[in-house]
């Protein structure tokens, strides 16, 4: 356990810490010393790994903009303990409908509502947290890391058709935000993952593996949180409107 007084311990908020890649991000910075506040749609999990889990965890519908905006006042009372400072912010929830079966959801499939459900968690949730803590991450010269996917450049077998164009549009929105909130002294940067090995994957994913991967393997989701891990930290202070690819090569 990290011996830093609380007061000036580094601190990330994070959104969709659950699973996957989120729980990952959550252990390599919990174990780095940081204070991990975490943020989904369910309540704190028993099976997490971090000791102040269940005090530090935001219970918020990012589908639903007036709970999004509640969540960003509860985020502020809570960061007035590091004196109003976030050193990071880490969107990562993110949502994908599929059909019956699990079938992908193209543009001619996929209802209204999926569309506006899936921009408002995937897209807009990421700038109104951004712009609701922009002050506290002034403070702390702060970073903000958006995750976004391969699915955003290329059609993909199994991601539907709005979560593909959500990402492609957070890519875009990272450029912006770089742009505007650099002089501010916060950097904003995305990491887009290829095929991780995490429980959301479809059937088939092994012929992408072989046929469309130089490396031959899956991700592991331990190896994405080690690049948002350094997107947070001095090692890229210089590093600003990226988008970085931890694929194996797939985008190649």
């Amino acid at each position: 356990m990290s011996s830093t007084p609380e007061h000036e311990k580094k601190t990330l908020i994070l959104t969709g810490a659950s699973r996957g890649i989120g729980h990952a991000t959550v252990k390599r910075f919990a174990s780095a010393g940081w204070r991990v506040i975490t943020c989904s749609r369910h309540g704190f999990p028993e099976n997490c790994p971090w000791e102040m889990g269940p005090e530090d965890h935001i219970q918020v519908d990012l589908a639903d903009p007036a709970d999004t905006q509640r969540a960003v006042g509860e985020m502020r009372e809570r960061l007035k303990a590091q004196g109003g400072r976030l050193n990071a912010l880490v969107n990562n929830a993110a949502i994908s409908p599929k059909g019956a079966g699990g079938a992908r959801l193209g543009t001619i499939e996929t209802p209204h509502e999926d569309w506006s459900r899936v921009f408002q968690v995937n897209f807009f949730a990421p700038i109104v947290l951004a712009r609701g803590l922009l002050a506290e991450l002034e403070r702390a010269h702060g970073a903000v890391v958006n995750v976004t996917s391969i699915a955003g450049g290329r059609v993909h077998p199994f991601a539907g058709a709005a979560y593909a164009t959500s990402k492609s549009a957070l890519a875009g929105l990272t450029r912006e935000m770089a742009k505007d909130f650099g002089p501010r002294g916060v950097r904003v940067n995305a990491i887009s993952p290829g095929e991780i090995d995490t429980a959301i994957l479809s059937p088939g994913t092994e012929k992408i593996v072989q046929e469309q991967i130089p490396l031959g393997r899956l991700g592991e989701p331990e190896e994405v949180a080690k690049a948002i891990y350094f997107l947070c930290t001095e090692q890229s202070s210089y590093i600003n409107g990226a988008e970085l690819h931890i694929n194996g090569g797939q985008h190649v």
